[in-house]
């Protein structure tokens, strides 16, 4: 190679580099700007209901809007727990949200692990046809079973109800995890003696674990922010907290404040448990990516 090519083609290379430099820095910026445009809604929502549960009425409604406030009252959080009994709606959120979710891990985990195994593609398009559904179809015919067994106003109805939500999420997350994992571990258990109840309980169980944490957080979410069930399903001392919020909508007045507070108390939950199990969730959401051989 001549003297005179040698700049030439380091000159190209160093144009190669900054080319692909600038190339990088754009996809990022193009990457953050998307994210920035897809989250700044919701963003922006939560920070106006945190600002409505923390000012007084007449802030609420005055013009111009009022985004700070000043100062801030903790009234609204107080008036809703003492006036409409959030307390016990919230017991009974727990008691309906773990029970259906418990419920769900119970059946679904299983019948994930045999789906998988068996290849039963037919039982997994129903699974999945169930998940599309909408849930408000069930509704009517479950409505008339209880009606008929006298079961109206309590817990089991709504229970029961919410496993229509909670088993095919669970079912169906559970399918991709265990086809996930490698076949070798759990036929060596088989060979050693294991029966597969056992192979699945020891061996299957504890490498799907990302999977059954993302199945009971979806399913916990599912049910906890369900809220046709609790109004059709549920009695006066049996309703849950988004038919709570619901029910503190009047004809006279909408408070602003009230009602944004009891929104915040019905998100935090869900909102806590996803941001400290966030890593979880995205170990389990892509642990099913790539199937074992």
């Amino acid at each position: 190679m001549s003297t005179t090519a040698q700049p030439d083609l380091i000159r190209k290379r160093a144009t190669a580099v900054g080319s692909n430099k600038t190339r990088r820095v754009l996809n990022k910026i193009g990457l953050y700007a998307s994210v920035i445009f897809l989250i700044a809604p919701a963003v922006l929502f939560f920070f106006w209901m945190i600002s409505l549960s923390l000012k007084n009425e007449l802030d609420n409604t005055a013009y111009p809007p009022v985004f700070i406030p000043n100062p801030p009252t903790w009234d609204n959080f107080i008036k809703v727990f003492r006036e409409n009994d959030f307390l016990d709606n919230l017991i009974n959120s727990v008691i309906v949200s773990f029970s259906a979710t418990g419920l769900a891990l119970l059946l679904g985990v299983p019948a994930g692990y045999g789906i998988a195994k068996t290849k039963a593609t037919k039982a997994a398009a129903l699974i999945l046809v169930a998940r599309v559904t909408p849930a408000l179809s069930f509704l009517i015919p479950l409505f008339l079973v209880f009606q008929w067994l006298d079961l109206l106003g309590g817990y089991l109805p709504q229970i029961i109800t919410h496993l229509v939500v909670t088993v095919p999420i669970v079912v169906w997350v559970m399918i991709g995890s265990f086809e996930a994992l490698p076949p070798d571990l759990e036929e060596a258990a088989l060979v050693d003696g294991c029966t597969i109840w056992q192979a699945f309980h020891h061996v299957a169980v504890p490498l799907a674990r990302p999977g059954i944490v993302v199945g009971m957080i979806l399913s916990f979410i599912f049910s906890w922010n369900n809220f046709i069930f609790g109004v059709v399903l549920a009695g006066r001392d049996t309703r849950t907290l988004p038919v709570a919020v619901y029910n503190m909508l009047t004809f006279e007045q909408i408070s602003w404040g009230p009602l944004a507070a009891a929104a915040l108390v019905v998100t935090a939950p869900v909102l806590l448990l996803t941001l400290l199990m966030q890593k979880e969730i995205v170990a389990g959401l892509t642990a099913g990516g790539v199937k074992g051989g």
